[in-house]
């Protein structure tokens, strides 16, 4: 059944990126990707990974070099804790810290444009 074997393939796929805060797009910045059926990972909201662009594509190519690059980010992740240089709860603070720096900087910007009215 390689056709449900792939339907698994994606939706463990989709997990995995979900968790990391991404979503899968058509890529909007590369013309590799009308000639090759690549896709790309986008954030998948505003909340998720604050410090990129909504429609940053961290990620462009196909579900194979995808499942390659997951690999590297998991390793990363699992050697940046075994170092102790960051963990979840890290990583969690330091994403809020950027959304907390962001509305700052929305509140003053909307503070300067109603005052110069």
């Amino acid at each position: 059944m390689a056709g449900w074997n792939t339907i698994e393939r994606i939706r463990r796929i989709e997990r995995q990126i979900d968790e990391l805060g991404f979503k899968f797009a058509k890529s909007e910045h590369s013309t590799w990707t009308d000639d090759h059926g690549a896709l790309s990972l986008v954030p998948k909201d505003e909340h998720a990974l604050p410090i990129y662009n909504r429609n940053a594509e961290l990620f462009v190519g196909s579900l194979e070099r995808l499942e390659d690059w997951l690999a590297g980010v998991r390793w990363a992740r699992e050697y940046d804790g075994m170092l102790k240089v960051s963990n979840v709860l890290q990583r969690a603070r330091k994403e809020q810290d950027e959304r907390n720096r962001q509305m700052v900087k929305l509140l003053k910007s909307e503070k300067n444009t109603l005052v110069s009215k």
